[in-house]
């Protein structure tokens, strides 16, 4: 009895740390060591939720579905949210503009399925070309603010995130429910291996604030 206490209580204290508006500790604070799996947690709900309101946004679209609206304001909050994460370290100007970016990306990958779903080739063509333009805007500005963020790296993990989410849409579309899911499964599992690249890089950057 006494130990299942005990696991509920870390339990509840993980999920409030996680429910808690992030804050860079300085070395000097008494919470500076809670700092680093805060920052993990944080980037993994952050990005985990990116690959989960996009899948939403698949499935509402390609079913014409009337939540449509309400699940892209979803996904576009969760793009600000990103870009608000890094402004401890990068300050309002670089986080504002990933944001910013991410939005593209986001209004891009929609215009991207709606050529998918209407069997536009060309369309489709020239907004991938845009989606991959994007994602290069992304790997650079990250790479120019961290070291730790090589841009070729970046870059290649931003275009497999691109993959995944197009072998989502083409399954759905074919009805090929098995491959979807896959595609999924893979892409949420290389969405969490990506938000623990941008917290090792930026504990690797700043190593005062995660003393």
């Amino acid at each position: 009895m006494k130990k299942s206490f005990k696991i509920l209580s870390i339990s509840l204290v993980a999920l409030t740390l996680l429910a808690t508006p992030f804050r860079a500790y300085g070395a000097d604070d008494k919470k500076a060591t809670l700092v680093a799996p805060i920052l993990k947690m944080q980037q993994r709900k952050l990005w985990s939720d990116h690959v989960l309101w996009t899948r939403s946004l698949i499935v509402s679209d390609l079913a014409s579905l009337e939540d449509k609206e309400a699940v892209l304001q979803r996904l576009l909050k969760n793009q600000d949210d990103i870009g608000n994460s890094i402004k401890p370290y990068y300050g309002e100007e670089a986080g504002s503009a990933l944001s910013k970016l991410l939005r593209e990306h986001i209004v891009i990958g929609g215009q991207v399925i709606d050529a998918a779903k209407n069997d536009k080739k060309d369309d489709l063509e020239k907004y991938n070309k845009l989606w991959r333009e994007n994602a290069d805007a992304i790997a650079k500005l990250l790479s120019d603010a961290n070291p730790n963020w090589p841009n070729a790296a970046v870059k290649d993990m931003l275009y497999k995130h691109l993959q995944f989410i197009t072998e989502q849409v083409t399954s759905r579309i074919s009805k090929d429910w098995e491959a979807d899911i896959a595609a999924y499964d893979k892409g949420e599992d290389h969405m969490l291996m990506f938000a623990d690249t941008v917290s090792d890089g930026i504990i690797k950057q700043f190593p005062q604030k995660f003393k």
